[in-house]
């Protein structure tokens, strides 16, 4: 790890590694954007089963890459906008929506914190925020009240993430390793991505990245107005973090071992 650049220094960093991604993660056999295209669904099933009926909601996803997580909801009926601070990943979004057929799906290019401003101050009935992208933001309470800001009144907020806990982990998946509480930005320079590896040797290696606590997370959204109506913790992940992790539709810790919080996932409203 390096020392930690301004604010703007490590927003552009971040968005230079998300825009290079882009296209070796369309390319990838971890998107499958072929059998996307096909039908196939991305979103996982506790989630649909989390959210519920989304048919004639308005739907935000923010930090939404390339949108298939987004146009999965249109899928299901939601009318959807997506936002991501990279511009290819939102034009190939576009492209993608044209491709499945679903053209009244908008995507706008804005940070996270800039998002009520770039949308007009729409409101929207769910916001959703998937997996691995809280690490990317260095201000949970910039964001929660982001979040109030662009929920109409009933509407709710449906996050799922990776659980902070799996973080300190070592690489064999049992052992400490790392401090749970450390709040300064982490500075990484390291190649590829995650759906190749090094091979994705043209992705800008520097990111800076931060971690967030489980209490940090709701406290956010609590002192934002919001009512948190459930937060369920995972004892499973969709991808093989650890080597000592097994298979069976998703990825656990071997039966017989002492389970820990892998992922979570949370709903919390606006009062109506």
């Amino acid at each position: 790890m390096k020392k930690i650049p301004t604010p703007a220094d490590w927003l552009a960093a971040n968005r230079a590694n998300w825009d290079g991604r882009v296209p070796v993660h369309v390319a990838s056999d971890f998107y499958d954007v072929p059998g996307f295209v096909e039908g196939k669904e991305s979103l996982r099933d506790f989630e649909l089963a989390e959210v519920g009926e989304v048919s004639g909601k308005s739907l935000l996803h923010l930090q939404c890459h390339f949108g298939q997580d987004t146009l999965s909801w249109a899928r299901h009926g939601a009318t959807v906008t997506g936002l991501d601070f990279s511009r290819p990943a939102v034009e190939t979004a576009t492209e993608l929506a044209g491709r499945i057929g679903m053209d009244s799906a908008r995507f706008v290019v804005s940070d996270v914190y800039e998002a009520v401003a770039a949308l007009d101050g729409q409101r929207f009935d769910i916001v959703y925020t998937g997996l691995g992208a809280l690490c990317w933001l260095p201000d949970l309470t910039r964001w929660a009240r982001t979040v109030a800001s662009l929920l109409a009144p009933g509407g709710f907020l449906y996050l799922a993430e990776f659980h902070p806990f799996g973080d300190i982990l070592a690489e064999d998946g049992r052992t400490v390793e790392y401090d749970y509480f450390h709040a300064e930005g982490r500075v990484w320079d390291e190649p590829g991505t995650y759906t190749d590896g090094e091979v994705a040797s043209t992705v800008p290696a520097v990111t800076v990245d931060w971690q967030h606590g489980i209490g940090e997370v709701v406290s956010a959204l609590v002192a934002a107005g919001l009512r948190i109506e459930f937060l369920h913790e995972h004892d499973f992940t969709v991808f093989a973090r650890f080597p000592v992790l097994e298979h069976d539709g998703v990825f656990r810790l071997p039966e017989g071992q002492p389970r820990v919080p892998l992922m979570y996932s949370l709903r919390a409203s606006r009062p109506a």
